[in-house]
């Protein structure tokens, strides 16, 4: 088992924020190839901001940044992995708890953005496909980026039990405003969807790495709502 990052967040240092920037900016350059374009800075700085949003508890820099990590540990198994951080970068820049069209509003947002920041038309149309696939996580079986991106933003689902603990800990504050009988319904149900799936994890790695794990803690999470 591959050791899983804790998502929380902690306060993000200068040096951090700049290596997100140089990261951003590889993969821009990786996907666009020869194509000319802008600063990618300003762009990388827009996505930082939205990330950083003091509402976020758990869809934060730290989420962002294990999303890109286990991106990075998957990419063999990836057609376009720039595409794919590209994706990741995008698929929670436009997030409210409230609000059920995030990943929609995301799609669009990157795909505003791309062309401007002199992304081809057709990686701008990835990229956003990408990030609506992360409302089902249900990638097709030939579609490898799909996989990847998947399993990366489910990773945090096969952490360690205090990783788990802070993660679930997390989204919970995240829905403050929801009562405590209507959130553990909710979630509970969402779990059972989750083991009800034949497969929580699409690549290679993830199969044998993560999914025992990851069918424990949620296991673990149920019974704990449930009582």
């Amino acid at each position: 088992m591959t050791p899983l990052a804790d998502d929380r967040d902690a306060p993000a240092t200068a040096d951090d924020l700049d290596a997100l920037r140089a990261r951003f900016v590889l993969a821009l350059e990786g996907a666009r190839g020869t194509a000319p374009g802008p600063d990618p800075l300003p762009y990388a700085d827009d996505l930082l901001a939205r990330w950083r949003e003091p509402r976020r508890r758990y869809h934060t820099l730290a989420h962002l940044t294990a999303v890109l990590d286990h991106v990075d540990e998957l990419a063999e198994h990836a057609d376009d992995p720039d595409v794919v951080r590209l994706a990741a970068w995008f698929h929670d820049a436009v997030y409210l708890p409230d609000r059920s069209e995030n990943e929609e509003r995301s799609a669009r947002l990157a795909e505003r953005a791309l062309p401007e920041a002199g992304l081809p038309e057709a990686k701008t149309a990835e990229v956003a496909r990408l990030v609506r696939l992360t409302v089902t996580h249900d990638p097709a079986d030939d579609d490898r980026d799909g996989q990847v991106l998947c399993d990366a933003d489910l990773a945090i689902l096969a952490a360690p039990p205090s990783a788990y603990a802070a993660y679930t800990a997390a989204v919970r504050e995240e829905y403050h405003f929801v009562p405590n009988d209507a959130f553990r319904e909710g979630r509970a149900a969402i779990l059972r969807q989750l083991l009800d799936l034949p497969r929580l994890f699409r690549t290679p790695h993830g199969t044998e790495h993560w999914e025992p794990t990851a069918r424990y803690n949620l296991r673990a999470e149920l019974e704990l709502l449930t009582g």
